[in-house]
Formats: structure tokens, C-alpha cells, sequence
């Protein structure tokens, strides 16, 4: 079986290997494949000028974010990072690109290099049937029934050897994100360095078969890192609660003038006079784009609004494409519906489009998490999501959102958000101060620092 060669990135390292070869990008590389220039299903086509990835802008400093989180904060994480200086971290997980897991090590990799907490990040390589099966499991994972078969365990225990035999792991923290690099345990020395599983999917109801094959996996790690309490697993080895976060500074999330978002809004055909539904997330049916679709004309029959679905896929998800043409077939003509299928380096269009918005949707059927949430939160729209995973974390139903558990549902609080204004606006204000205290890229940082200062005691104590 042909292995697909996929990117890997690092942020300021100490010495650099044949996969740690460029510095962290929030875009792939002009290379990568470009998404189809279709807009909607009113027919649009995206601007010429999204094609093409721009050249990325200079990451932010530690030091950039003081307005927001206040001097103390920041000295606190320099002071955290003290005793760890020297060290190093290898982070791995299945994309570069796309997904909040990708966002989330594009910022946090530079942040802990600036702390002198040398940090790596490696991307594993698969071909289309490894990702298959992983993305299986990863439905399987969240609840769905899947026939975990001997090929399936020899094609996902094969790719994790390649990548065993080409990756070293020298580093005194080794950190594997998700299901799909899970096997690089194999690789772990006797009596050497920390490892841990970092899982950002909803394991409150695995598949059996799949859990049972994974677990001995898990099991021989130091620790498991998942975002919700409700995930948790009975498990021999400590665990730990890792909110994800968003970079308020980043393309996705910085404040932006309101005529660079009325520019963004024309150039995709946006009309920012009527009210603006918008879902922004990845076309996966655990999103359930299509059932936000439903919702939306069930809303619309009372009152007026336009629907923006905008994403993309993710290179680890083989079914982006099929969802996709799913949604356009439940659109069909309607021309309030506004389908965009956006290149993966599109920030600064999502940040926009999200900031243009009446109010935005989650409407996910199964969620690690949902930093789309986290996002709509930050920029004080009303939000409106399903009440599964780590969205209740993020949704104080009524408080910082609502939050829904059918496409009835949905429609109701579409129409109650667009004509109580006043109620969309305090959940909206309230919302962002909850994304400040909790789910900020910074309060991450503290979390890593933290839990490498504890496996450090803990091993000199042994």
C-alpha cells in the first residue's frame, strides 16, 4: 500500500531533522491541493484571490497578548516555564492542516519555543485507507457501530509502524493527539521520558471493539489529557482536563475594522442588511450541516434570513466531500442559502464572515469539542448549539448561549434570537467574558506547563 507523503512543521528548534524541516505555518505550503472554486448553492464562485495561500503573518509574541489577559497572567507563565528551560516537547498528530487540533499546535508550538520550552511538531503520513479506517474509528469513537475487521487493525497497526521506524523521540515530553498516532507508544523507552495521550474526541460511549483495541494502547502512557469531564475512561493512569482554546490574536479571531469585514461580505456575496445564520465547521455529518439547513427553513417560514454554510475539509477526512454535495442537495435553489468551500487558509474570511453574522450555529450531533463555539463566543455573537460533548463547558444554556437537541429545536431559537435582539446581545456579551477566563490559547500554555512541572516531580520522586 502507497503511503501519501503528508507536511510536518516545527517551531524554533534547537537542531532540525529530514520531517523537521520548516517552521510553522497557519497555511499549508502554494502545494498543497486547492479546493474547487464553486460558492453556493446560488451558483457563486469564490473570489480569484482565495486560490492562493498568502504569505502567513509574523505569530504573535507572548508579550502581545498582555492587553488582553493583563501583565500578571503573562509573568505567571514566564515564571511556570522557569525550571522547564532546556527542555523539549514533541507534539504529533495527523494533519497540518485543518480542524481545530492543527489550529490549536500552529500557536501553541511557538508559544512554549518563546518560553524556552523547545517544541516539536510532527504530522504522520497515511495513505487513503489508513485515514479511512481512522476516520472509522473516530465515528466509532463518538458512539456510531462499526465492524472493526483484521485488516482494519493491520492497515491502522501498519501506518503507526512506518512512522514509528522514520520518527525519532528523543525529547523529555512526547505528547500523541488523538486515535491515529496512538501506536507510536511502541517507540517509548524503558525509564525515558514522559508520554502522553491527548484525546480531543467525545469517548463518553465508544464502540466496545474499537475502545477494547485501543486501550492497551492508552494504558501504557503516563497520562491521558480529554476536554470534558464526561469523557473520561476507566484507566490505570492519571487523568487530566485540557479545555481546548482559540488564539485571540490569530487571522481566525483578531479584531477587524468593519470595512474589511463589508469587503470579505461583497466579495462573497453576503448581504450584511438582512439577518445572517451562519454554521461554520468542517461539511462532517457529525456536524450535522444538513440538519441546520432543515432548521433554517423551518425558521425562515416565520422570520427573514439568510443561511452561510462555510468550511472546508480536513486531510485526515476522506467524507468532507460527500457531505459537502449532501448539503447542496438539501439547499437546492434556494438563494438565501449560501454554501462557501473555503481553502483551508481562509482565517481571515471565517473571522469575517463570523463577525458579519446575526447569530451563528453549532448544531453538531457528537463533538470533541466545538471551537467554533469557542470562536462565535470570543466575537459576542449569539450561539446556538448542540448539547453534546464539550459544547455544555463552552454553552451555559441562556447564560452564554443556547443550547439545542433537535432540528425543532434549532428552528425555535432561531426565531427567538432574531426577535429578541436585546437577549442575543446579553448572552453575547457574556459568552465572550466566558471564552476570556477559560478557553484562550494562554490558559493552554499554563495547562502544558503545569502538567510537564508535575511529570517532572514525579519522576524525581521515583
Amino acid at each position: 500500500m502507497q503511503s501519501k507523503e503528508r507536511s510536518t512543521a516545527t517551531a524554533t528548534p534547537p537542531r532540525k531533522s529530514a520531517v523537521e524541516s520548516h517552521l510553522v505555518k497557519e497555511w499549508p505550503e502554494a502545494a498543497e491541493p486547492q479546493r474547487p472554486p464553486t460558492g453556493g448553492a446560488t451558483g457563486r464562485t469564490l473570489p480569484a484571490s482565495l486560490l492562493t495561500p498568502p504569505a502567513p503573518p509574523p505569530l504573535p509574541h507572548l508579550e502581545d497578548y498582555r492587553e488582553i489577559i493583563g501583565q500578571g497572567q503573562v509573568d505567571a507563565l514566564r515564571f511556570l516555564a522557569r525550571d522547564l528551560k532546556g527542555k523539549t516537547i514533541k507534539m504529533v498528530n495527523s494533519t497540518s492542516v485543518g480542524g481545530g487540533v492543527a489550529e490549536m499546535l500552529n500557536r501553541l508550538v511557538p508559544l512554549l519555543s518563546e518560553l524556552e520550552v523547545s517544541t516539536h511538531w510532527d504530522v504522520i503520513t497515511g495513505g487513503n485507507d489508513f485515514f479511512e479506517v481512522t476516520k472509522a474509528f473516530h465515528n466509532a469513537l463518538h458512539g456510531a457501530s462499526y465492524d472493526l475487521t483484521d485488516a482494519a487493525r493491520k492497515i491502522f497497526l501498519m501506518y503507526n509502524e512506518q512512522n514509528r521506524e522514520r520518527m525519532q523521540f528523543g525529547e523529555e515530553m512526547v505528547v500523541i493527539h488523538d486515535p491515529q498516532p496512538l501506536a507510536l507508544v511502541n517507540s517509548r523507552e524503558a525509564g525515558r521520558g514522559h508520554w502522553v495521550w491527548r484525546c480531543h474526541i467525545d469517548l463518553s460511549n465508544p464502540d466496545p471493539n474499537v475502545w477494547d483495541f485501543l486501550r492497551p494502547f492508552v494504558e501504557r502512557y503516563d497520562a491521558a489529557i480529554f476536554s470534558s469531564q464526561s469523557f473520561a475512561r476507566r484507566l490505570p493512569i492519571p487523568q487530566y482536563l485540557f479545555y481546548p482554546c482559540i488564539d485571540p490574536l490569530s487571522e481566525k479571531n483578531k479584531d477587524l475594522d468593519d470595512s474589511t469585514v463589508q469587503r470579505i461580505c461583497d466579495e462573497l456575496g453576503i448581504d450584511r442588511k438582512r439577518p445572517i445564520v451562519t454554521q461554520v465547521s468542517r461539511f462532517d455529518r457529525l456536524k450535522d450541516p444538513v440538519g441546520v439547513v432543515q432548521a433554517y427553513k423551518l425558521a425562515k417560514k416565520y422570520v427573514d434570513c439568510q443561511l452561510v454554510l462555510a468550511g472546508g475539509g480536513a486531510k485526515d477526512d476522506p467524507e468532507g466531500a460527500m457531505v459537502l454535495q449532501e448539503v447542496r442537495e438539501a439547499a437546492g435553489s434556494d438563494p438565501d442559502i449560501i454554501i462557501l468551500d473555503l481553502p483551508p487558509w481562509c482565517a481571515l474570511e471565517i473571522n469575517a464572515i463570523q463577525r458579519a453574522s446575526t447569530l451563528i450555529i453549532q448544531k453538531s450531533i457528537r463533538e470533541g469539542f466545538g471551537l467554533t463555539v469557542t470562536e462565535a463566543l470570543w466575537k459576542q455573537k449569539p450561539t446556538i448549539a448542540g448539547a453534546v460533548g464539550g459544547i455544555p463547558n463552552q454553552i451555559i444554556h441562556r447564560l452564554t448561549g443556547v443550547l439545542v437537541h433537535s432540528i425543532e429545536g434549532c428552528a425555535f431559537q432561531i426565531r427567538y434570537l432574531l426577535t429578541h435582539p436585546e437577549f442575543a446581545k446579553s448572552i453575547g456579551v457574556s459568552g465572550r467574558e466566558h471564552v476570556k477566563e477559560n478557553f484562550l490559547i494562554t490558559t493552554n500554555v499554563r495547562r502544558w506547563l503545569l502538567l510537564f512541572r508535575i511529570l517532572e516531580q514525579a519522576k524525581a520522586k521515583s
